[in-house]
């Protein structure tokens, strides 16, 4: 017993083990672009880690007994293993590994908010050592993969007859789509834009997720034998029942694209525009499409003074977007303050760091101009009891208001559904008081038979990584529904 004791006192054992460095080795982020060069393109921001870099940054996970990581992030990722496995140099073993449980962990390295999720739950985080970077080594775990080779197109060991519609090509749909693949089951994507992706390709701006990242994975899908049928409108190209069907089993994945408006105030203006009419006008620049009111000016922020009101993650891609885009200043709008915002604290920081100006406790009162605002009213608030959500509701100051000029405004308040009713037809589904399709939480099925609704779409705006889960976790659960299931694992 003394022996042994002595061996673990001499230190022998921490000194030979590859992971718990984070005493010895400080949290360091991947090297980042500096702000007077980088807001002169779209290019992402982040440098990839070197592999030496990855290797020690892995190597400060703890290896806990209860990864609080693992369990905070939706897809439960398991993400000690591949830290270790990374610390080790095994990164074609840590791919497989990361992609057992993510279908796109390059995009969710990238654009996950790590710090409300896997990274702000770390052990070592809470302890004061700073947090093992997660989405950082996850991303540099799959480009790596993508560099070597390793990704191959989905090859099912068996092929089988059934038969499975999606509708919409966001996150959720192709993460469904790649499931389904992997299980030999044939699948039709319908989608109404002429790229697949959604909001990863139309609404996320490249700055932070480069349009190549999404298209690898849909060639990827396309060369596994999925059939995208773009520019397709349902309700108007073809009918939700002809789709319904024609498929053993539907997946309704559209997302939410309808804005949320400002309550109270006249809007009629001009240059008041959506932030998604803003961020798809600027990537469809970006690759290079003609896009008549980018062109014209409407959705150019090119030497305007530019106003963003919202505080979501929306918010920060439009404030972004418009430095990038030249804008003459940028300010952003939001009623609570910046502790309480929903965005991303490192996007705020990213942001400001870019010239970005932020305007806490503001929020619009009313719009100066007649058929074009020139200058916003805002009132000052503060926070006062909590409302319904347990969040301090903001409080106007009376008194307080003031003018901001403005040139752009820009409404980021977030999305709400589309009226799909309408747009189908009144097909027979359930929807909720809130617009959204009434599923069964635990098996995304609606009161149509073999009909199932994920994403957005279901459970309200959210982000991409839960869209990615609730995909894998409806086809599964059509694979098991579907008459003599076989289970086949991909190759």
């Amino acid at each position: 017993v003394i022996k042994l004791t002595s061996y673990f006192r001499s230190g022998y054992v921490m000194s030979n083990n590859p992971m718990l460095k984070f005493t010895d080795i400080n949290l360091e982020t991947p090297v980042k672009r500096i702000s007077e060069g980088r807001v002169d393109d779209f290019n992402e921001i982040y440098k990839e880690y070197a592999s030496d870099k990855a290797e020690d940054q892995a190597s400060r996970c703890s290896q806990c007994g209860v990864p609080y990581c693992q369990s905070h992030c939706p897809l439960h990722n398991n993400i000690p293993d591949w830290l270790k496995l990374t610390t080790q140099g095994r990164l074609k073993e840590a791919y497989t590994l990361s992609q057992k449980t993510n279908s796109f962990p390059e995009i969710c390295g990238r654009i996950c908010p790590q710090d409300r999720l896997c990274e702000g739950n770390c052990v070592i985080e809470q302890s004061g050592h700073g947090t093992v970077t997660i989405g950082s080594i996850e991303k540099y775990i799959t480009d790596t993969a993508w560099k070597n080779g390793w990704v191959k197109p989905i090859t099912p060991k068996i092929e089988r007859d059934e038969t499975v519609a999606i509708i919409g090509a966001g996150p959720g749909g192709l993460a469904a789509a790649a499931t389904l693949r992997k299980n030999g089951l044939k699948v039709n994507i319908y989608d109404r834009y002429d790229r697949a992706g959604g909001l990863m390709t139309y609404g996320i701006p490249s700055f932070k997720l480069e349009k190549d990242v999404v298209s690898k994975r849909v060639t990827q899908l396309n060369d596994s034998g999925v059939n995208f049928h773009l520019n397709c409108n349902v309700g108007k190209d073809i009918s939700f029942e002809q789709i319904i069907s024609e498929h053993h089993a539907t997946i309704i994945a559209t997302g939410v694209y309808k804005s949320r408006e400002l309550d109270g105030l006249k809007i009629d203006f001009e240059n008041i525009v959506e932030a998604i009419d803003f961020l798809t006008a600027s990537n469809r620049k970006g690759f290079g499409d003609p896009v008549k009111d980018f062109d014209n000016g409407k959705l150019n922020s090119h030497g305007k003074k530019v106003v963003v009101i919202g505080g979501g993650d929306t918010a920060m891609d439009c404030v972004r977007t418009a430095i990038r885009q030249g804008a003459a200043s940028v300010k952003c709008l939001y009623r609570r303050d910046r502790s309480n915002m929903p965005g991303s604290q490192r996007e705020v920081l990213n942001a400001e760091e870019e010239g970005v100006q932020f305007v806490w406790l503001s929020a619009p009162k009313s719009f100066v101009g007649k058929k074009i605002v020139k200058s916003v009213k805002v009132s000052k608030m503060r926070l006062g009891p909590a409302d319904s959500t347990g969040r301090q509701f903001p409080e106007e100051i009376k008194g307080s208001a003031y003018f901001e000029d403005a040139d752009l405004v820009i409404k980021a308040l977030g999305f709400d559904p589309e009226d799909i009713k309408s747009f189908w037809h009144n097909p027979r589904l359930e929807f909720t008081r809130w617009g959204t399709i009434k599923t069964d939480f635990r098996t995304h099925s609606t009161n149509l038979k073999n009909v199932y609704a994920i994403g957005d779409i279901s459970r309200g705006a959210s982000l991409v990584v839960w869209a990615i889960k609730d995909g894998q976790e409806v086809a599964e659960n059509i694979i098991n529904n579907l008459k003599e299931p076989v289970n086949m694992a991909a190759e």
